[in-house]
């Protein structure tokens, strides 16, 4: 028989009246803060846009911020803890954890390419001044800027870019403007049939992206290996300068001293994602909310605004 509420006990009656009527709660306690290394271009990026920085732009992260050395590590820690949050490359961004909209704008690539998106930054390679690239380093690069491989730069959740300079130097100016807002042909890329090595060392944000475009640019061309390691925009920057490796990867803007000796260019735009484990109720959160995060000035889930 169907059951009224009026066979129900008082006390019920009133609890499913009072769980009509109040919103889901937000998450409570501590706010664990998840940090990436210093010499990490994600982190680089990250201070400056969100202003996690002094008056003299010195990065001001919160000394009580857990520090992984890799984005894998950032989510990890996410997904482990509840009361996390934290910041990876939206290309690596998955079911483990929740990526949090900002100031009421969804993490995609369609946001990070019209512009509305708050966090984004150029994902670069460079090489030396002193030494012109060997023959199948321009055949690679001539791939990752073809109509091939920047479709692969857009299955994989980033935003196409288109070379930034017809020679080698890119300007700063240029790098900025490479996202392609606007429908561009991109040139198609053909099998110069080479063969060589071609080291590829610096950011672990880039290193996805870059693996994924140097598979399938040997499948192409089955004489040429190029090795890829991940060990930060800062040491892929050096290597890039003291020729260690002919190509350096970085997850954010060159520094002044890196821009003179280094060519650049973009490969790809990346958003920024802010992000906290599944269970946590929050879906939005404004850009100063993160900022006061970061800074160790918000400390507690709390204060957060809804």
């Amino acid at each position: 028989m169907k059951k009224s509420l009026k066979a129900l006990p008082l006390l019920a009656v009133a609890g499913l009246a009072f769980s009509a009527v109040t919103p889901v709660l937000a998450q409570e306690g501590y706010i664990g803060v998840v940090s990436r290394e210093d010499g990490s271009g994600t982190r680089g990026a990250f201070v400056e846009i969100v202003g996690v920085v002094d008056e003299d732009d010195n990065d001001m992260t919160t000394l009580d911020a857990v520090i992984q050395n890799s984005t894998n590590g950032v989510m990890q820690t996410v997904a482990g803890d509840v009361q996390s949050i934290g910041y990876i490359s939206l290309g690596s961004l998955g079911d483990e954890v929740k990526g949090l909209a900002v100031d009421g704008v969804e993490v995609s690539s369609e946001n990070v390419t019209n512009g509305s998106y708050p966090i984004a930054r150029p994902f670069n390679v460079a090489w030396t001044k002193d030494a012109e690239l060997s023959e199948v380093a321009v055949d690679f690069l001539d791939f990752v800027y073809s109509a091939q491989g920047q479709a692969i730069v857009e299955e994989e959740g980033y935003v196409q870019v288109t070379r930034s300079a017809g020679e080698e130097e890119a300007t700063e100016e240029s790098t900025e403007e490479a996202a392609t807002e606007e429908a561009v042909e991109l040139p198609s890329y053909e099998a110069a049939g080479l063969e060589g090595t071609i080291e590829v060392v610096g950011s672990t944000s880039v290193s996805p992206i870059m693996e994924k475009l140097a598979e399938a640019y040997s499948e192409l061309n089955e004489g040429v290996t190029i090795n890829i390691t991940s060990n930060g925009s800062s040491a892929g920057m050096e290597a890039a300068m003291n020729g260690t490796a002919e190509l350096g990867m970085a997850s954010r803007d060159l520094s002044d001293d890196e821009k003179e000796a280094l060519n650049y260019d973009a490969v790809a735009i990346d958003g920024i994602a802010v992000i906290v484990h599944p269970e946590n109720p929050l879906s939005d959160i404004s850009l100063d909310h993160v900022k006061q995060i970061f800074l160790g000035e918000v400390t507690e889930w709390e204060e957060v605004a809804q």
